[in-house]
C-alpha cells in the first residue's frame, strides 16, 4: 500500500522555487510513496462560511477536500510574504480546516518546509504555517523542517532536485513523512 501526500504550495509564480521544490518532492518520493501536487488551490474563493453550505460550496472547494481527504499526510511549501504565510496557503488551509473538527487535516501528519530569498528560507512563514495548520488539526511534525536561504541566486541555474544537498534534505523530509503517516496512532 501506498503511501499518499498531498502537497501544497503557497506560490502562484511560474518559476517559482517552491514549486520546483514540490516538483522535486514528486521526483524524489521513496518507493512506496506518492507526492501530488495539489495545483487548484489559486482557484479557490476565499473562505467564507455562507458559501461553505451544501447547494453552495463551490465546485473547486469539493474537489480539492476530496483530494484532501484521501491523504495519508501533507507536504506545506511556503515561501515568505512580508514575513509570514503567503495568502494562497492561509486560505487553502482555511478551507481543509473544515467542518470544524473533522476538516482534511485532522490527526494525519503535517510537515512545512520551503525556501526564499532571504538568509533565513522564510523560517518565519514557515512557522506560521505550522500554528495555522496546527490549529486547524494537522499533527504538525515540528522537527521535521527544511528551510533553504538564497532561493534567487541558489536555484538560478539549478532545478532544487539537481542540488544534491537539497535533494539529501527532501528525501528526509519525506521519508519522516511518510513513517508519521504510517506509524500506530499511541494511546494515553
Amino acid at each position: 500500500m501506498s503511501t499518499r501526500i498531498v502537497a501544497l504550495v503557497g506560490s502562484l509564480r511560474s518559476g517559482s522555487h517552491n514549486r520546483q521544490l514540490a516538483e522535486a518532492a514528486v521526483k524524489l518520493a521513496p518507493e512506496g510513496v506518492e507526492v501530488v501536487i495539489q495545483d487548484e488551490i489559486a482557484d479557490l474563493p476565499f473562505y467564507n462560511e455562507d458559501i461553505d453550505v451544501e447547494g453552495k460550496l463551490p465546485a473547486v472547494a469539493a474537489r480539492l477536500r476530496e483530494t484532501a481527504n484521501s491523504a495519508d499526510a501533507f507536504l506545506l511549501f511556503s515561501p515568505e510574504y512580508n514575513g509570514t504565510i503567503p495568502a494562497v496557503l492561509k486560505n487553502a488551509i482555511d478551507w481543509y480546516s473544515r467542518p470544524f473538527g473533522a476538516g482534511s487535516f485532522t490527526g494525519k501528519p503535517v510537515a512545512v518546509v520551503g525556501t526564499a530569498y532571504g538568509q533565513f528560507g522564510g523560517v518565519w512563514a514557515q512557522d506560521d504555517a505550522r500554528k495555522a495548520v496546527g490549529i486547524a488539526g494537522g499533527s504538525v511534525l515540528e522537527e521535521v523542517k527544511l528551510s533553504v536561504p538564497g532561493s534567487v541566486v541558489r536555484f538560478a541555474e539549478t532545478h532544487p532536485a539537481d542540488d544534491e544537498e537539497v535533494a539529501q534534505q527532501l528525501t528526509a523530509v519525506l521519508a519522516e513523512l511518510a513513517k508519521a503517516a504510517t506509524a500506530e496512532p499511541q494511546t494515553v
